[in-house]
């Protein structure tokens, strides 16, 4: 049976977004292991806390080349740290390399409203992608960051929001996704995503 893997490193939100994957009827399994990463018909890579720690925790795991294979031959998601993790280096906490499968570096949010930006936040789309499809420009999404993408090519940047300055919200290459907001969070515009993203893995 064909599903979508959640790939847990020890530093994700796995829960929230197995129980919105099955409040789909879709079929997931939380990746411990490569092998559940490689038969997987999608991935999606959660994160929460500082780009360091994940990135190590990630690299304990031993599932790192797996990731990074996935994320160049199937349809994946990273979400929040998961999608930043997708690129090339953060200046959090300390420079550290990501998995550099997008062009570009993570640095806090040069902005004078209050960090972490925490809430609902509107989505404004500057390029359509599979994951938009039924989206508009306006609709609401939840975020809890203080740092952003900054993408080297224009034409990874999906969708941004206003916190006070652009804030990269989506990005898109290819099979390749990033919400830097949690759309297992965002009520039914995140549903409409997530159900976007398991129709172009034909997971039942």
């Amino acid at each position: 049976m064909s599903y979508i893997a959640v790939v847990d490193y020890g530093a994700g939100n796995l829960m929230s977004v197995a129980n919105t994957l099955k409040y789909l009827g879709c079929e997931s399994k939380i990746a411990q292991d490569t092998k559940t990463i490689e038969n997987a018909a999608g991935v999606i890579l959660p994160g929460v806390g500082a780009f360091p720690d994940a990135m190590e925790a990630l690299a304990e795991s031993g599932l790192t080349d797996a990731v990074k294979t996935a994320a160049k031959t199937k349809p994946f998601l990273g979400i929040c740290l998961g999608m930043q993790m997708l690129f090339e280096s953060s200046n959090e906490v300390r420079e550290c390399e990501g998995l550099g499968l997008l062009e570009g570096n993570i640095s806090r949010i040069e902005t004078d409203l209050i960090l972490p930006q925490i809430g609902w936040n509107e989505l404004e789309i500057l390029r359509p992608n599979a994951l938009t499809n039924g989206l508009k420009t306006g609709d609401h999404v939840y975020f809890v960051h203080s740092f952003m993408a900054n993408p080297k090519n224009a034409e990874d940047l999906a969708c941004v929001t206003d916190y006070g300055t652009q804030v990269p919200a989506m990005v898109s290459k290819n099979n390749l996704f990033g919400c830097q907001f949690h759309p297992e969070k965002s009520g039914e515009i995140g549903l409409k995503i997530i159900k976007n993203f398991v129709e172009l893995t034909e997971v039942k």
